[in-house]
């Protein structure tokens, strides 16, 4: 993730915009690779509209939902894992979306 600016990066970071993270093993936001795989300032994996309805975020879930996408897994996940984690992601959205038809909580 880039930013045009020093202040751009700096309203998103002040108006709380950035919900999503990459993190080292402490769970602190990392700009070091292979943790941040695109090296984004201060870790950020996400940003939203202030209204919090919507969300670009690299990485690409969408992209890694079955096993056979991933690029790698430990081997003790092969014959136990169906579906990816990042599934729940989704199911949570339709779930939000089908208990609030109307956008509001």
């Amino acid at each position: 993730m880039r930013f045009r600016s020093s202040e751009i990066l700096a309203q998103v970071r002040s108006s709380r915009l950035a919900p999503l993270r990459y993190v080292d093993d402490q769970g602190l936001p990392t700009e070091e690779y292979p943790l941040n795989p695109n090296g984004s300032p201060m870790g950020i994996a996400g940003v939203c509209s202030p209204d919090g309805r919507h969300l670009a975020m690299m990485p690409h879930p969408e992209r890694c939902v079955l096993p056979w996408q991933w690029p790698w897994m430990p081997t003790s996940w092969r014959q136990s894992v169906k579906v990816s984690p990042w599934l729940r992601m989704f199911q949570n959205a339709c779930e939000w979306c089908v208990r609030y038809p109307e956008g509001q909580p």
